[in-house]
């Protein structure tokens, strides 16, 4: 009897699904083969989608028609990528992901992987079409998701082996592609940072004092709109994150283990939120311990992604910024903080995992200060004998903060809400609007210790 590739079809039938397909038996009165349509019943239409049940008749299939044995040790080689990623990869992932994190894994991997390769047996894939498929993407998608794709398609194949579907790996050898989409790397200036709060504070204070809030303890967005009333320590000037916000539900948990923790927040600023409550009492809002510092308009938390296009979006258009988002906003905060604390230092307020993260994902390289160090190189090399040491040289303009007396500027947006922001007294000329002072510098006590400065 000849292999069967056959998917066979279905049909609802009353309340159940039922799936059809052609079995080749042999008729005992005339001891010859004949083809036969062998029905299955797959399940309740309530409880299963057309696809679900197309899944689940091509599992009957590969199994009755001898591709599989009933221990499940492969008989042939005619096993589809699709079936074997759904029915034998994804379940095992599975248990190592979150929910929303499964989501987005199996629409990633369905898009790149399984519709390209839906119906092509295993036993057909060797190193050059695999290559040849992370090539193409290359083209068009970003380097994170080539080298997810990559990742994933090494360890789908390594399970196929592994289950004994497949005697040879032809994955193994696949490598990330060489010329690859620059990724998006866009940091900004003290003076850009500046001028969206500026801008921002003349519209809206709740708004004005998220951002600057995001901003001066580089949050990450599903934190900064998660935090209670509650989450604000006034006597020990810290900010207890314990939840984030991510597609519509506030988790107990953050991205990393670090994530959820104890982070220092500035005096001033917290003065500033505990008048904004003040102003919310006012209005009798909900100002409670479980209540959001910054709620929606049904008492739920901000959406991150609506305040994304809503404010920072609108931000970067109007101030000609070459881009404006959180994700900017942290590496932003994360690059210009090198000149004011350590790599341990700038982990520690970002909390991430290990230094690696910082220094070679986020921290970007400042040219003032690249200059300024062989400036200092090219000094000592053409110093003669015998002749002073050169002079430190002047910190680079990044870093160099102007001293500014402290004064109380009531803005439009402040006015109206009848609370007083602290302002300098002399507005940065490159820039529209005033300089704002934001994100000291946060010394050292030991290890793992942060105090604060403001």
């Amino acid at each position: 009897m000849g292999t069967s590739y056959q998917k066979g079809w279905v049909e609802v039938r009353g309340k159940k699904w039922y799936g059809f397909y052609r079995r080749t038996i042999l008729d005992p009165q005339t001891n010859t083969h004949k083809t036969v349509k062998t029905p299955v019943i797959l399940g309740l239409k309530s409880a299963m989608s057309k696809f679900q049940a197309r899944e689940k008749l091509a599992q009957e299939i590969t199994r009755t028609t001898g591709q599989i044995a009933e221990d499940g040790q492969i008989k042939n080689g005619t096993v589809t990528f699709g079936w074997f990623t759904r029915n034998r990869y994804l379940p095992l992932k599975e248990a190592d992901w979150r929910e929303e994190t499964a989501k987005v894994k199996k629409l990633i991997i369905t898009a790149d992987l399984i519709v390209p390769f839906e119906d092509v047996r295993l036993e057909k894939f060797d190193k050059y079409i695999l290559q040849n498929h992370l090539n193409q993407l290359a083209k068009t998608h970003s380097k994170d998701r080539v080298v997810q794709m990559r990742s994933y398609m090494r360890a789908i194949f390594a399970e196929a082996v592994d289950q004994d579907y497949l005697d040879k790996d032809p994955a193994h050898l696949v490598k990330v592609p060489a010329n690859l989409r620059a990724v998006d790397k866009t940091v900004l200036t003290w003076d850009q940072l500046r001028a969206a709060l500026d801008k921002l504070l003349e519209k809206n204070l709740r708004d004005w004092l998220l951002l600057m809030l995001d901003m001066s303890n580089a949050l990450r967005p599903g934190e900064v709109v998660a935090l209670r009333w509650q989450s604000l320590l006034v006597e020990p000037l810290l900010l207890d994150i314990t939840e984030t916000y991510y597609r519509g539900k506030v988790r107990p948990y953050g991205k990393t283990k670090r994530s959820t923790s104890q982070v220092p927040i500035c005096e001033e600023l917290i003065k500033k939120l505990l008048e904004w409550q003040e102003h919310l009492k006012g209005k009798r809002k909900d100002v409670s311990s479980k209540a959001f510092i910054f709620g929606g308009r049904f008492g739920g938390p901000l959406d991150p992604s609506n305040f994304r296009k809503r404010v920072l979006h609108k931000l970067a258009e109007e101030l000609e910024l070459p881009k404006l988002t959180f994700q900017v906003i942290r590496r932003t905060i994360a690059t210009l903080a090198q000149k004011m604390g350590s790599s341990k230092d700038v982990q520690g307020f970002m909390r991430h995992e290990t230094t690696d993260t910082t220094e070679n994902v986020y921290q970007q390289i400042l040219l003032p200060s690249v200059r300024t160090t062989l400036d200092a190189i090219h000094a000592e090399l053409s110093k003669k004998e015998g002749q002073a040491p050169a002079p430190n040289p002047e910190p680079s303009a990044v870093a160099t903060q102007d001293a500014r007396k402290d004064d109380v500027v009531v803005m439009p947006a402040a006015r109206a809400e009848g609370i007083a922001v602290d302002r300098g007294a002399e507005p940065a000329k490159p820039v529209r609007g005033v300089v704002l002072e934001f994100a000291p510098k946060l010394p050292t006590r030991g290890r793992g210790e942060v105090l604060l400065s403001c």
